[in-house]
């Protein structure tokens, strides 16, 4: 089988069920951002020899796969006729729970947040703030989405929690190598 296919070529694609839709879609760019998201996540995870995190990192992936994939299908196609999920796998508040449950163990080892974070604390803490920048616009993205067309309100609510597991890795990656956070202090002006 040939990667390409030259069905694109006129800037259209179809969607997980059929329906062929401009690339410049509300639906195509959360996708392509939950993509984006994903390649970022592997790029970060190059930076980051902690193997517990790495497998973390590697488990959200799988699940970016799972939102992107629910993404790209029109909320009207997620059943077949027979009603039985087009999708073998979805979101839900089981990965949403995992997030939270990492998030609080990494919590223990850190300082209370006084302040807000700089972006930095070293190559892995810079590029999971990357990565969580990203993330919230990929969310941002499914709310775009949501205002025109339904989305599982999973979807969002696992990319919302997805950034804020993020911002705290990046915290904890740092305080593994020991690198020092630099606080945005309007007061230290």
């Amino acid at each position: 089988m040939k990667i390409y296919t030259k069905t694109g070529d006129k800037g259209e694609t179809a969607l997980y069920g059929g329906t062929r839709v401009s690339k410049a879609s509300a639906r195509v760019e959360s996708y392509g951002t939950i993509d984006e998201l994903n390649s970022f996540i592997g790029s970060a995870k190059c930076e980051i020899t902690d193997e517990k995190v790495l497998n973390q990192l590697k488990k959200i992936q799988f699940d970016l796969f799972t939102v992107g994939s629910e993404s790209a299908t029109p909320t009207d196609k997620l059943n077949l006729a027979n009603g039985k999920s087009r999708l073998a796998l979805m979101i839900s508040d089981i990965e949403i729970e995992e997030l939270e449950n990492w998030m609080d163990e990494f919590e223990k080892e850190l300082k209370p947040l006084q302040y807000f974070i700089l972006p930095g604390g070293g190559k892995g803490p810079t590029s999971l703030h990357i990565c969580r920048t990203v993330c919230r616009r990929a969310e941002r993205s499914l709310v775009f989405l949501n205002d025109s067309e339904e989305v599982r309100p999973e979807l969002i609510k696992y990319l919302n929690r997805l950034s804020d597991y993020l911002f705290v890795l990046a915290r904890y990656v740092a305080h593994l190598h020991d690198e020092p956070e630099e606080y945005w202090n309007p007061n230290d002006r």
